[in-house]
């Protein structure tokens, strides 16, 4: 513990820590896992244990990948003649998010070199990570698979699906018989209607919802609805 504190270093202020929000080199990845460690984590790197270190992990891959959504948003409506797919599901089996959005933004290297100045090691935080309950089977898959795919074709798409409380189901064996129990698969200290890393909750939003083969317009509030979005530089969830 003693090393890994002294690799971790100080927090600076002012100037220093707003060049680390975007930045992509292992210098501005250390500090801004730091930064959400202390600022959203609550923890320094003396008392932060390994879940507090992948949220800070994770909350720093996040921000680089919202810089590239938000800009994404801003490029399409300047441009009324572009378009962006919208894709509906009701399951994404996207896998765990982490190391898929690390090598989609191309810093799996750099992040694995910025942990280990902290005493880190990349691996043990990508098992930390629970795989997201959003599915059971083939729909969830196939749908994972069109979001990567129109991700490569460098596509802008918004895949909206269901954030699921708990997956289908675990199982174990006990005495010989197999038993069903709770996929609980958020993270730690995340629960319903939160915001977590991998999603953005839209609580004060109420979209109106027309269907071509009837009059009826039906409204209903988004919260818990994470949308897979993909676009050059691969792919996010979010809500």
């Amino acid at each position: 513990m003693s090393k890994r504190n002294e690799k971790a270093g100080k927090f600076p202020t002012g100037e220093e820590r707003e060049l680390t929000r975007t930045g992509t080199n292992v210098a501005a990845l250390r500090q801004a896992i730091l930064d959400n460690l202390y600022y959203i984590q609550g923890h320094t790197p003396e008392l932060a244990v390994r879940n507090d270190w992948y949220m800070a992990v994770a909350y720093t891959v996040r921000d680089r990948m919202m810089d590239r959504f938000i800009r994404m948003l801003q490029g399409g409506m300047r441009r009324p003649d572009v378009k962006i797919v919208s894709y509906l599901s009701a399951e994404f089996l996207m896998g765990p998010h982490l190391g898929n959005n690390l090598l989609s933004l191309g810093i799996t290297e750099q992040m694995r070199t910025a942990l280990q100045g902290l005493g880190l090691e990349l691996d043990q935080l990508l098992d930390q990570e629970e795989e997201p309950g959003l599915g059971n089977g083939g729909l969830g898959r196939l749908a994972a698979c069109y979001m990567d795919s129109l991700a490569t074709l460098e596509v802008t798409a918004i895949g909206y699906g269901i954030r699921y409380e708990f997956g289908i189901f675990d199982q174990e064996f006990r005495d010989g018989w197999q038993v069903e129990i709770t996929d609980k698969w958020l993270p730690p200290g995340v629960i319903r209607n939160s915001s977590g890393p991998w999603w953005k909750t839209s609580c004060t939003t109420t979209p109106s919802c027309s269907w071509p083969t009837t009059s009826h317009t039906s409204t209903a509030r988004t919260g818990s609805v994470p949308p897979i979005v993909t676009g050059k530089g691969g792919t996010a969830c979010r809500s």
